[in-house]
């Protein structure tokens, strides 16, 4: 008998009972405003900050309304400029370019390589033209960090990292977001932890986190934040940073707050689900599976494996194929943007040559979430699904 997956690939876990708690505790007293605080009391907003450095490593944190609001943050604060030249990764989410042209910078795409990290020879010959790298850590694929920032220190090149889909991950035992100046995360619906929308900025340098503080709306009330600065890091800054009000609120922040304490175990059930699919699509004929390097400690909220060189019609087959059977794949190589899925050459705004190596990776890439909802049988299931329908396709040729 065929075999059918019933599942839901959008069904989140429930908010934690903790969280729930907390969220009506805020809502009976009604102090939802991130400064809105009685006296002697620490808001939730402000607790959340403190808890996210820490579990970091970061000197200071700040709450946001969105990760792209995250981005967006960084890149003023690190004094990116309208018209200035930012670089960033090709295989990315539209939020990551978006940012970077929301404030009137320009993008420059550099290229992925087959293991979806970004290509760091083309890093390498593109980081004069820059002195900004938004890096994307896309679908929680972490490259050489050791070499990537010796490359950007080579040029005089900062690295923002964009780690929506890496927090709680690392490289070398270094906390993804901690080896360039910020790091920013996000907390959407389908990251590793759950707010609807809403995200964080971390950094070590005191000028920068004190301008993100300013930006996000402090209404010069930076001294009720515990994650923040000194008050002499936001003196030269206060008459000279514009107000674009997006710091968090206090009733997500409630309702983060127990997520973050229960990040680690969430972490080891997403990679146990990771391994259940990769041990079933291993050895597929004319499949690639997206090696992990040892030095990579991932967070597997989502899967990608590649069919390299194969026709579009030929993926569009297995894609149909498998929908069929219940199990949800979005495709990269796709000619429109399509829900979430869009690449370089689809974002108008931010024209880009081609990249030949890129369009190859890119036109292979076949992505699927996997939420915790899924229990390990599920994903075994689902792998025998997208096995069986590639090997099917395959056998009449994919190319």
């Amino acid at each position: 008998m065929t075999e059918i997956f019933t599942g839901s690939f959008t069904q989140q876990e429930p908010i934690p009972e903790a969280g729930i708690a907390a969220a009506l505790q805020v809502m009976r007293h009604g102090r939802l405003h991130r400064y809105n605080t009685i006296a002697g009391e620490v808001g939730e907003t402000a607790l959340l900050e403190q808890e996210f450095a820490a579990f970091t490593g970061a000197s200071y944190s700040l709450a946001v309304a969105s990760g792209g609001y995250a981005l967006a943050n960084a890149l003023r604060a690190v004094g990116v400029d309208p018209g200035d030249r930012v670089l960033t990764n090709a295989f990315t989410l539209a939020p990551v370019p978006g940012a970077i042209a929301s404030i009137g910078a320009v993008p420059v795409f550099v290229g992925v390589t087959e293991h979806l990290t970004i290509d760091l020879e083309d890093l390498r010959a593109k980081a004069g033209q820059a002195r900004v790298l938004l890096l994307s850590h896309m679908r929680g694929h972490i490259c050489d960090m050791d070499q990537l920032m010796q490359i950007c220190t080579e040029a005089g090149v900062e690295v923002i990292e964009d780690c929506a889909h890496t927090m709680g991950a690392s490289w070398n035992g270094v906390p993804s977001g901690r080896h360039g100046v910020v790091g920013c995360y996000s907390t959407q619906t389908y990251k590793h932890m759950n707010s609807g929308e809403g995200g964080f900025l971390v950094s070590d340098d005191a000028t920068v986190m004190a301008r993100a503080v300013l930006l996000s709306g402090s209404y010069m009330l930076y001294d009720r934040h515990v994650a923040a600065p000194p008050e002499p890091a936001f003196a030269p800054l206060t008459l000279d940073t514009p107000n674009v009000s997006g710091r968090m609120d206090n009733l997500r922040a409630a309702i983060l707050r127990p997520q973050l304490a229960d990040l680690p175990q969430r972490s080891a059930a997403w990679n146990q689900r990771y391994r259940a699919v990769e041990s079933g699509l291993r050895g597929a004929p004319g499949l690639t599976i997206v090696e992990r390097p040892p030095a990579e400690a991932y967070v597997g909220s989502s899967f990608q494996f590649l069919l390299l060189d194969w026709a579009a019609e030929a993926i569009q087959t297995v894609l149909q194929r498998c929908a069929t059977r219940g199990v949800e794949l979005k495709w990269f190589g796709v000619d429109q943007p399509v829900g979430f899925t869009s690449r370089y050459d689809h974002w108008h705004y931010a024209s880009a040559a081609p990249m030949p190596a890129s369009d190859r990776v890119l036109a292979a890439i076949v992505d699927m979430r996997l939420p915790l909802t899924f229990s390990l049988q599920d994903c075994a299931v689902i792998a025998r699904i997208i096995r069986a329908e590639v090997e099917a396709v395959g056998v009449d040729g994919p190319g």
